[in-house]
This record gives structure tokens, sequence and C-alpha cells, in this order.
């Protein structure tokens, strides 16, 4: 398995409109880039994986369960296994990379 891989030579994956990952994983974890159009939403959702967000770039609300909030460039958002969520993208454009463990087979 390669240790180094260029971003940029991955495919996008469609998430949900205005939404798009590049995957990479091993054998227990994946992360991925995600690019946020600006206005985009993703539905909320939930999944056994846990999950942990880095805001590269931009502004999302975060709804975690009912609880919202607004996070920005290089906030974390750590969301537990089987919590549903929701993603709301501010008036720019966005950025952030997601690590999900176990390995989100729907994502490779």
């Amino acid at each position: 398995m390669p240790f180094h891989i260029d971003i940029h030579h991955r495919e996008k994956k469609t998430i949900s409109p205005g939404i798009e990952a590049r995957t990479f994983w091993g054998e227990n974890m994946l992360a991925a880039v995600v690019e946020l159009e600006a206005g985009a939403v993703l539905p909320t959702h939930q999944h056994h994986h846990e999950q942990i967000s880095y805001i590269l770039e931009g502004e999302l609300e975060f709804d975690l369960d009912g609880e919202s909030q607004i996070v920005k460039t290089g906030d974390i958002v750590v969301i537990p296994s089987n919590v549903k969520h929701t993603v709301k993208v501010g008036e720019k454009a966005a950025k952030v990379l997601d690590m999900f463990s176990p390995v989100r087979e729907d994502l490779k």
C-alpha cells in the first residue's frame, strides 16, 4: 500500500448536491477531503462510524442530535457513533477533513 497519495489524482464522489469528497483509507479508518459549495446542505443522517471533522476552510452550521453550533476554520467537531447530524454551509464554500473509524465502506 502506498504511503503517499496525491489528492488530485483521487476521483471525487458526490455525497449530496454541492458536496464532493475524495477518500483515502487504511485497514481501520477512512479520511475524506470534502469540498462544500456555499449554501449546500448535508441532510440529517447517522452512521455507526465515529467521525472527527477538522474545518480546513469556511464556516458551517453543525447540528448534532438537536444541538446547533457554528464552526469555522481551525475548529474540530467530534461526532459519536449513531448520533444524528446535519451540516449547512455558510455564504462561502468550505473544505473539511473528515475521519471515520471503522472504514466507511460506502465511501471507498
